[in-house]
């Protein structure tokens, strides 16, 4: 029997997320984004449907490979402009009970200790149902905008993103002990001096004598998300992950990053499960196969592929405006997102992609596969999906919003729970609880269990 599957919804605080151009769609209401109502309503919507939490992507820069320029994707409203993602979470969470939150902050351009502050008080705001996407960033002018030359080779940002992580444990998980706050009236003691102790931090890239701020919150340590799929990105990822974002183009390429996730995963003394993998998807369902087939001819009406390249040339570090149309990728090396190179060029020796067959395939969904057909239909290829590349859920990014995850929540969602195949309510407790049912906080063996065993708590 295939094993429930996990969803997320995918969204960004901009106007353009995946689906460049479709803000233009009479429909669409992505224009609404400064508007806290609109994600308000869209989170109620989510919660509606089971969906486990929302998953919001940022990126603090601009994508502006592509010729040299960011005016096509000014043009396009390529994911600019862009919002902070944070400062959504409070409200949408005051309006649901149960449905998880997944930030995406990177670790390249915010000192961890105020950082481990932001993410202690979401927590707190909303009972436990906070994640953090850890990403190390790729647009050289986010870098350069806050001061820096230029951004870390890739295999620098991730070690400095390790050594991030371990100033966040400490803060988190060792500052306060359990029993630190008292909160006695009486003696009108509200912590423990004694149980609040100093991290005593001093690594390459950062140094860190005092203790958290925030008292311990009810996961501490937020569910760790991490994007990434390169060599180096699976090691980061077995080490530190709960649940790993992937955007493969096929299942071929899926199946075989999944595989690999896991064994670095038990490689690093760890069960092959204790990592969720989420692929990107959009799906596009509607009452009948013609329907939906009829709803995509109509979104691409709207889609820009000038758009589409913008991002893929952000997402590459490969300047698609010097390509030919019929000119096919090669593998080229890039301080950008390695595995995005990779999904295209070498994960699937059977295929190659030309650069009009990039733009076509990116327009809608981004770099992630576009299904499309009924609510039967659909769920057909998801359940196939999962059998046969181990996946456990899939991120779904809208294409007309809030239009494509109204049709989740309504179509999707009950003929999926109609084959036992999805939850038809939510599991008590925080966000890592809903999604493992091990309990709130993080445990061995994961590092954060050898550090609390090192210091005692």
């Amino acid at each position: 029997m295939t094993k429930q599957i996990h969803l997320n919804a995918f969204a960004m605080n901009t106007v353009g997320h995946l689906a460049p151009g479709l803000w233009r769609h009479p429909r669409d209401q992505a224009t609404h984004y400064t508007d806290i109502h609109y994600w308000i309503e869209l989170a109620r919507t989510l919660e509606r449907g089971c969906i486990d939490g929302l998953f919001i992507a940022d990126v603090l820069g601009v994508y502006d490979i592509y010729g040299a320029s960011a005016d096509a994707a000014l043009t396009s409203g390529a994911q600019v402009p862009v919002n902070d993602p944070l400062q959504l979470v409070p409200a949408m969470a005051a309006a649901t009970h149960h449905l998880g939150f997944g930030v995406t902050a990177s670790v390249s351009f915010e000192h961890p200790f105020p950082f481990a502050r932001r993410m202690s008080t979401l927590d707190h705001l909303t009972q436990g149902r906070a994640g953090w996407n850890v990403v190390t960033s790729y647009l050289a002018s986010g870098a350069r905008n806050l001061g820096q030359r230029d951004q870390l080779s890739h295999d620098q940002r991730y070690a400095l993103a390790e050594e991030y992580l371990q100033v966040c444990y400490k803060l988190w998980e060792t500052s306060w002990e359990d029993d630190a706050v008292r909160a006695d009236r009486a003696s009108g003691v509200y912590a423990d001096p004694a149980k609040v102790h100093g991290i005593a931090h001093e690594g390459t890239y950062f140094k860190v004598p005092g203790f958290h701020l925030c008292e311990p919150s009810p996961q501490r340590t937020p569910v760790i998300y991490q994007a990434g799929a390169s060599s180096r990105g699976r090691a980061f990822a077995a080490s530190n992950a709960e649940c790993v974002f992937v955007a493969a183009p096929s299942k071929t390429v899926l199946k075989k990053q999944v595989a690999e996730l896991r064994a670095a995963a038990v490689a690093a003394g760890r069960a092959a499960d204790d990592i969720l993998v989420f692929e990107q998807l959009t799906v596009i369902v509607a009452e009948t196969d013609a329907d939906a087939l009829a709803l995509l001819r109509e979104y691409r009406e709207y889609a820009s592929t000038t758009g589409a390249l913008t991002l893929m040339s952000g997402w590459t570090g490969i300047d698609f405006a010097e390509y030919a149309p019929d000119q096919v990728l090669r593998e080229v090396p890039s301080e950008a997102i390695q595995s995005a190179v990779e999904a295209f060029t070498r994960a699937d020796p059977s295929r190659t992609w030309t650069t009009a067959e990039i733009a076509d395939y990116c327009a809608i969904g981004g770099d992630g596969p576009v299904l499309v057909g009924s609510a039967h239909t659909v769920a057909d290829q998801l359940q196939a999906w999962v059998e046969e590349t181990d996946v456990d859920g899939f991120n779904l990014a809208s294409v007309v919003a809030p239009e494509t995850f109204v049709a989740v929540v309504d179509l999707l969602v009950p003929e999926l729970q109609s084959r036992g195949l999805f939850k038809r309510e939510y599991t008590s407790g925080t966000l890592r609880n809903k999604l493992f049912d091990k309990g709130n906080h993080l445990e061995s063996p994961h590092p954060v269990g050898a550090l609390r065993r090192e210091t005692g708590r």
